[in-house]
């Protein structure tokens, strides 16, 4: 009979899209997890980003130290951020947690904690990633597991049906970059300037901060998705508009190529003239992907046993801290 794993999960973003299928992947193979999310925001508006502060982080460490003192199996750090937290809690007097530690991608891009994430995460048990380009990139062996897409909420909406949704007019021709403008590196500019230098009216949309039950409908809206990020562990969104059958253009990061190898009516391509001579082939087409039939082979039942083999894994060897 199988034996229930309880997690004590520490994350920055409980409601991100591929968290919430983390859940649901765990819940698939009987490991019931209590979320402890960071206090304050961290999220990025239209013009500017809300932050965290110090402080807020102070306030997490004793809420951390409390609930760990309950009956949990392990601890599981998602997001380098949260990392000193999990350590932390692992060596409480009489709780001895194993740490798995889940790196999102942007930890050790641009941030003034890389050195501390990197210490931190050198004394967890196991580390996941969500691609192999983020693999590449820590210094340790690491256990890559993708984030599934929700193949039933994704999944190919009319167009004419998506935009009534979101309020968006039937004629125009739309590409979607599906991120706040605020955000640098999603590199919004080099979007704006791809988009302008097309032939004929082609508008640019953002999306940002929208319910997630309404994202589905904002990717089955638009013409094509257009992708211009500097540097990606992802992202999920890829997925997601492949499985709406949406045409998408992206720059090579992440894992773009991989996900978009074998789909039609998709490009990749990096320079801004070849972004903008890939997405303009891709708007004269007029038919969607077939990007659905690509990701389906992978879904919330794999990433939960992956995860819960990682769990065992952890619970069988003494813990690193």
């Amino acid at each position: 009979m199988r034996t229930t794993i309880r997690v004590l999960s520490l994350t920055t973003t409980d409601w991100r899209s591929f968290y919430q299928s983390q859940l649901a992947a765990l819940d698939s193979v009987d490991v019931e997890v209590t979320t402890l999310p960071v206090p304050g925001e961290h999220r990025a508006r239209e013009d500017d980003v809300e932050q965290r502060t110090p402080a807020d982080y102070a306030r997490y460490l004793p809420q951390v130290l409390r609930e760990a003192g309950d009956d949990y199996d392990l601890v599981h750090a998602n997001y380098g951020l949260t990392c000193p937290f999990a350590v932390a809690a692992s060596s409480l007097p009489r709780t001895e947690l194993p740490v798995v530690c889940t790196l999102w991608g942007g930890e050790y891009r641009d941030n003034p904690y890389a050195s501390l994430i990197e210490r931190f995460a050198a004394r967890a048990d196991e580390i996941v990633v969500p691609s192999n380009a983020m693999a590449d990139r820590v210094d340790r062996s690491s256990h890559v597991v993708p984030f599934p897409v929700d193949t039933e909420q994704f999944r190919p909406i009319p167009r004419a049906e998506a935009r009534e949704r979101v309020g968006w007019a039937t004629d125009e021709r739309i590409v979607l970059f599906p991120y706040a403008p605020s955000r640098e590196e999603k590199n919004y500019p080099l979007a704006r300037r791809v988009v302008d230098g097309l032939e004929g009216d082609v508008s640019l949309r953002t999306v940002a901060n929208e319910p997630y039950a309404d994202v589905p409908y904002y990717l089955n809206a638009a013409d094509a998705l257009l992708l211009t990020s500097r540097f990606e562990s992802g992202p999920m969104t890829i997925k997601e508009a492949a499985a709406c059958n949406t045409p998408v253009v992206s720059r090579d990061v992440g894992f773009a190529r991989e996900v978009l190898a074998d789909v039609s009516n998709a490009a990749i391509a990096n320079d801004e003239e070849t972004l903008r001579d890939r997405l303009a082939a891709v708007l004269e087409t007029t038919e969607p992907s077939d990007g659905r039939a690509q990701i389906t082979g992978y879904g919330t039942a794999e990433m939960g046993m992956r995860l819960r083999g990682i769990y065992e894994r952890c619970l069988e060897k003494p813990t690193s801290v």
